[in-house]
C-alpha cells in the first residue's frame, strides 16, 4: 500500500492559501492562490475552463512527484486533480485495454495489474505520482516507458475547449518527454493501456534488473516477481517514497541522461564514459556517472539539500531546505558537469515559478 504521505498527496487539501509543499514529494513549494479539488474529470475541466476564461494562471497537481514549485507557490488557480478509476474498456484473448483516471495513483494501478495478470507496466512499479502524469513525461525506468503500452490518452484541450481522444502518435512520445511536457493546452483526464494477458513479465531489457533475477536480457519472470523486484532496486536507490528516509524526499531523477552528437562524443577526453547508441547519429550518456565524476559524490550536501545518500540523480530536502536552496545546487552540478565535461544537464522535474 502507499505511504502515509501518498496517501496525503491524494487526500483532499484544506483551503486556499495552504502551502503547496504539503502536496509535492520534495515537501518544498510556497502558499496557493485559489485552491480546487477535482474528484471527477467534469469537474477538473469546469475548473480549468473557467479559469481560462478569467485569464487565470492553472497548476494541475495530482501525486506532485515531479515537480518543483518556487518558494513564493503559485498565485494563480491549483487545481488537486483526485479523479479515480480502473476501468477494461475493450480485450480479445491475449490483451486488454484499461482505462485509468487520470487521479489515480500510479503504483496502485501497477499492483492491480500485477494481480490481475496483465504485462506491460510491472517494470514501472514503485514510481510516485499520479496515472494521468505517467504519458505527460512518458514516464520510465528499467527497460519500460508507458510509450510502450499507451493506445490513447483522453485530454481536455483548452485552445478548442473540447475533449480529444489522442492516440500514441499524436502524444509525441520521446525520452522523457510528449507534446504534454512544457505545454499548458491540455489537461490530462485518461490513460488508455494495452497490456498483454499474461502471468508472466514482458521480455526484461534492463541489465542491472536481469542480474538482480538471476538471468539475463530478454528473459521473462513471473510478474508478483518482477514487481518484487523492482521495489527492491528502487528502494535500494531512495526511489520508493519513505516518510521516514529523507533520500525519498525528491523529485526521482533531477536530470536525465543527456542525449549527444556521435561526433561531440568523440571529442570528449575520458574514452571510458559508458554510453549506448540513441538514434541517428546520437549517443546518450549516463548523468549520474557525470555528475560523480564531475565532483558531487553521493551526500554532496548545500543548505538544507544534498544529493541523495543513495543515487546521485536524486537531490533531496532533508526537511530544512528550500526550492532556491535545491536549485542552487543543481546549477552548481550542471556547470561543473558542463565545466568538466562540456555536455549540458537538462532538468526532468517540471519548475513552476522558479528557474533552473
Amino acid at each position: 500500500m502507499p505511504d502515509a504521505f501518498t496517501d496525503h498527496l491524494f487526500d483532499t487539501p484544506p483551503a486556499a492559501g495552504a502551502s503547496l509543499a504539503a502536496y509535492t514529494t520534495l515537501r518544498l513549494g510556497g502558499p496557493a492562490g485559489t485552491l480546487t479539488t477535482a474528484l471527477h474529470a467534469d469537474e477538473a475541466v469546469e475548473t480549468v475552463r473557467a479559469a481560462s476564461a478569467a485569464g487565470r494562471p492553472v497548476l494541475v497537481l495530482a501525486g506532485g512527484s515531479n515537480v518543483v514549485i518556487g518558494d513564493a507557490g503559485f498565485p494563480g488557480e491549483t487545481l488537486l486533480l483526485r479523479t479515480s478509476g480502473i476501468e477494461v474498456v475493450a480485450e480479445d484473448p491475449g490483451s486488454v485495454v484499461v482505462r485509468v483516471a487520470a487521479g489515480e495513483s500510479w503504483d496502485d494501478f501497477v499492483r492491480y495489474a500485477v494481480a490481475n495478470g496483465w504485462s506491460g507496466v510491472e517494470c514501472l512499479s514503485g514510481i510516485p505520482g499520479s496515472a494521468g502524469a505517467t504519458p505527460i513525461q512518458n514516464v520510465g525506468a528499467y527497460g519500460q516507458e508507458v510509450a510502450h503500452t499507451i493506445e490513447a490518452v483522453r485530454a481536455y484541450d483548452r485552445i478548442d475547449d473540447e475533449i480529444r481522444v489522442m492516440t500514441s502518435a499524436e502524444c509525441a512520445f520521446g525520452y522523457r518527454a510528449s507534446v504534454f511536457k512544457h505545454n499548458d493546452r491540455y489537461l490530462v483526464l485518461s490513460v488508455d493501456f494495452r497490456l498483454e494477458r499474461s502471468g508472466s513479465s514482458a521480455p526484461i531489457r534492463y541489465a542491472e534488473l536481469a542480474r538482480s533475477l538471476g538471468g539475463e536480457a530478454g528473459d521473462r519472470v513471473p510478474l508478483a516477481l518482477a514487481r518484487d523486484t523492482v521495489l527492491k532496486l528502487r528502494a535500494g536507490k531512495g526511489m520508493v517514497l519513505d516518510p521516514e528516509d529523507r533520500d525519498t524526499w525528491s523529485v526521482g531523477s533531477f536530470f536525465t541522461n543527456p542525449v549527444i552528437p556521435e561526433d561531440q562524443f568523440r571529442t570528449l577526453s575520458e574514452s571510458e564514459i559508458p554510453h549506448w547508441p540513441a538514434g541517428e547519429s546520437m549517443v546518450k550518456l549516463p548523468a549520474a556517472w557525470l555528475i560523480e565524476r564531475a565532483g558531487f559524490p553521493k551526500g554532496f550536501a548545500g543548505e538544507g539539500v544534498a544529493i541523495s545518500g543513495k543515487h546521485t540523480l536524486a537531490l533531496t530536502n532533508r526537511g530544512t531546505g528550500t526550492t532556491a536552496a535545491l536549485l542552487d545546487l543543481a546549477r552548481a552540478i550542471r556547470d561543473g558537469v558542463r565545466g568538466r565535461f562540456g555536455v549540458e544537464l537538462h532538468p526532468e522535474p517540471v519548475l513552476v515559478n522558479c528557474e533552473f
